[in-house]
């Protein structure tokens, strides 16, 4: 079997990308275009895709190490050995290639490439003719931009127009951010010019090839031979005509051969740098004007609830970094009860605790902070109301200690929660408005025909809610061996995704922990949740005479917007009588 290593392409020109996630592992076997890696830069995250398939014979990189074009992923064993060695010998050979037709000339070469060589004859030999060259590079020309190769065939869509006509670009700003399903990547600019016109839109779907933006450019900039060959993917040619031009701009400094002559990548970024601040429109950017960032930017801001117009970029052409996100927030936070996050509500202000004495800060977990995001967005989006009342399960316990012994012949144990999953699932085939969820717009009810059940779990890590799939068709028994394996999964947190969603309704109980009622939070979508608490012996009246009976508290919470008081009521009601008195569960 053949050996073939494959390495980082053409990633638009990012310097140090990040890897962040490694998608494959020793001895997996993969498909050509299969992702391997996934790189983050200042400007894009990205998958990097397989040019071969085969199986992995070793992975080259780590995660956080930092990437660019060419660098080895890994190495993959594969059966086409002549293909490969094919398409290896081709892409080596295509600098050597390259070079040997600028040596020989007798392959046809554009007018800028003769124009370009004459001018660098003339800087060695100083016949007098650089000055000519020179002014014939000085005229404008007009250069299009087109989608580079963005690794793959497919189209992507265009999510943002960075520029405007009329906007001075420098080579290397971002002209446009395109999104496909694996990564989010600006196009830069190849030249440096003033943009004339926009030749896409928004929401559009482009291609590799299909062009962008057409912009007016001066001499000083990147020729037009390099620029098409940049279009047709020879960036090899490309670089090392910089490096060679660099190389000479040592040895000779006449202001020919600079003109001619490639910058090199710092005397890119400073260019870019002292362009910024004349950038047509930039001094005077405000709230309707173009925000420059990039796709790391967005998703924090996003995150944050921050509008990007409101936010000072202290990047190049304005743009704007994670840390004037980040900034913008902690100014608002200090502002006091004026400023307002991202629900429009103050809030609460920052306090120095350590000011009054000892102090520990500890990080919160990823899932303390997705379920205080869960309750907060629920709490906030759904109109709550919460009904209570009290079910005497007297009789339902007696009847649950009688069955302890065949529970441990079956080695499993009958806890409550069997009956209250039997019980609401009886409850919600008779109502069914608890077993829909609104629609996104609110113009219609979705009625599910299933009757899954949700269960939370208080475990060392946070709650988790795993679902309990038609409770309506199964027994006591297996409900009760499937409560003790989910909530073991729960506790070792070996639960899936899958595990915990699917639910119409959920059951929140602390009966083992203490309390005499509470009023739990709707899971969102579920438009109802029920709360229960600690049952308690207490003197219950008869008509004649008062008796201890066991009574349990449970709170029905409910999304007003389609519950009414009727609908609760009603549910409520037979919730309790159907746990006061078992046998109604066998009807």
């Amino acid at each position: 079997m053949a050996k073939q290593q494959v390495n980082v392409p053409d990633i638009g020109g990012a310097e140090g990308a990040e890897v962040i996630e490694i998608l494959v592992a020793v001895g997996d076997t993969i498909e050509v275009e299969q992702s391997l890696i996934v790189l983050e830069s200042d400007k894009a995250s990205m998958e990097i895709p397989a040019s071969h398939a085969g199986t992995v014979a070793e992975i080259l990189v780590a995660v956080g190490d930092e990437l660019a074009e060419g660098s080895a992923i890994l190495v993959l064993e594969s059966d086409s050995e002549g293909e490969g060695a094919s398409e290896g010998e081709s892409a080596n050979a295509s600098p050597e290639h390259s070079d040997s037709q600028g040596d020989t000339g007798e392959e046809p070469r554009s007018e800028a490439s003769a124009q370009d060589e004459s001018a660098g004859d003339d800087g060695e030999t100083g016949n007098g003719e650089a000055s000519a060259a020179s002014a014939q590079d000085g005229a404008q020309r007009e250069v299009v931009v087109s989608v580079p190769d963005i690794g793959t065939d497919d189209a992507v869509d265009l999510i943002e127009i960075s520029v405007a006509v009329g906007d001075t670009v420098a080579e290397g700003d971002s002209l446009v951010v395109l999104e496909s399903d694996k990564a989010s990547m600006e196009v830069p600019s190849t030249d440096a010019g003033e943009v004339l016109e926009i030749l896409v839109k928004e929401g559009a779907s482009v291609r590799q090839g299909d062009d962008l933006v057409k912009l007016k450019v001066s001499g000083a900039s990147q020729p037009a031979g390099a620029n098409d060959s940049a279009k047709d993917g020879a960036n090899d040619s490309a670089k090392d005509g910089a490096k060679d031009g660099a190389k000479d701009g040592e040895k000779d400094s006449t202001p020919a051969k600079s003109a001619a002559s490639a910058p090199a990548p710092a005397t890119k970024a400073q260019a870019r740098a002292s362009q910024a601040p004349a950038a047509k429109g930039d001094a005077d950017k405000g709230k309707g004007g173009p925000v420059y960032a990039g796709p790391a930017v967005r998703k924090l801001a996003r995150e944050l609830g921050v509008e990007l117009d409101r936010v000072s970029g202290s990047g190049p052409r304005q743009r704007i970094l994670k840390e004037d996100v980040q900034a913008f927030v902690k100014t608002a936070l200090s502002t006091g009860p004026a400023a307002t996050g991202g629900a429009g509500i103050p809030p609460v202000p920052e306090v120095d605790f350590a000011a009054f004495g000892e102090v520990e800060v500890v990080g919160r977990s990823k899932m303390d902070k997705v379920t205080a995001a869960n309750m907060q967005r629920n709490w906030l989006n759904v109109p709550h109301v919460t009904q209570f009342d009290e079910a005497d399960i007297t009789d339902l316990e007696a009847f649950r200690k009688e069955l302890k012994g065949e529970a441990e012949k079956r080695g499993t144990k009958l806890t409550p929660m069997p009956f209250l999953l039997k019980a609401c699932a009886v409850a919600l085939r008779d109502n069914p408005k608890f077993n829909a969820s609104l629609s996104v717009d609110g113009e219609s009810l979705v009625y599910k025909k299933y009757i899954h059940i949700g269960m939370a779990v208080d475990t060392p890590a946070g709650l988790l809610v795993p679902v309990i799939r038609d409770v309506d068709q199964k027994s006591l028994w297996e409900l009760a061996e499937e409560v003790l394996d989910m909530a073991g999964k729960a506790r070792d947190r070996k639960l899936k995704p899958a595990d915990m969603q699917g639910g119409c309704f959920t059951i929140s109980s602390l009966g083992g922990i203490g309390g005499t009622g509470f009023t739990p939070i709707v899971n969102a979508p579920e438009v109802g949740i029920l709360g229960v608490s600690r049952a308690d012996v207490k003197p219950v009246w008869n008509g004649q005479e008062f008796v201890p009976r066991t009574l349990m508290p449970v709170g029905l919470s409910y999304d007003h917007r389609v519950i009414n008081g009727g609908d609760a009521g009603r549910f409520c009601t037979q919730l309790v009588g159907l746990l006061g008195d078992i046998r109604k569960l066998l009807f």
